[in-house]
């Protein structure tokens, strides 16, 4: 039985070009065991879609198709809530983007932080159903960038 507020996260690594390395947090396994818990759900696969995605898009903003290696980190913490029929619903998806200093430093960020949003397409179609929540971080922390909509603290 599922807690009335349970959440996962899932971490999302860059490679280089617009290559991802997506771990997945197949530990508490709360929802169906869809496959015997031998794979990610269906959730986990949306959690990885939206920060893949989110990623992606910021890179190519910043440094077109030839980002640096290694340029991001990403986690998307994905809140799973049940609904008024008491059935398991994804409540929100709340992604951060952790960008390396090179990324900080490049000339195109300011611009694309404003941008980068509206161009990715999975989290646009994600919010249709449940909040996606965005923000970009430097490496020590420190918010560079954070949608109005956010569900961060």
């Amino acid at each position: 039985m599922m807690a009335e507020d349970n959440q996962f996260k899932i971490e999302l690594r860059h490679v280089a070009g617009l290559e991802f390395r997506v771990k997945f947090d197949l530990e508490n396994l709360d929802e169906l065991p869809v496959g015997g818990g031998a794979g990610p759900s269906a959730s986990r696969l949306l959690a990885a879609a939206a920060a893949n995605c989110l990623s992606a898009s910021l890179l190519y903003c910043v440094a077109k198709q030839s980002p640096p290696a290694g340029s991001l980190h990403a986690s998307a913490v994905c809140r799973l809530i049940r609904d008024a029929q008491g059935r398991t619903r994804i409540g929100s998806i709340a992604v951060t983007i952790e960008v390396s200093s090179e990324i900080e430093q490049a000339v195109r960020l300011k611009r694309c932080l404003d941008l980068y949003e509206e161009f990715s397409l999975a989290a646009a179609g994600l919010r249709q159903g449940f909040p996606v929540s965005a923000r970009v971080v430097n490496a020590q922390g420190e918010t560079l960038h954070q949608n109005p909509d956010s569900d961060f603290q």
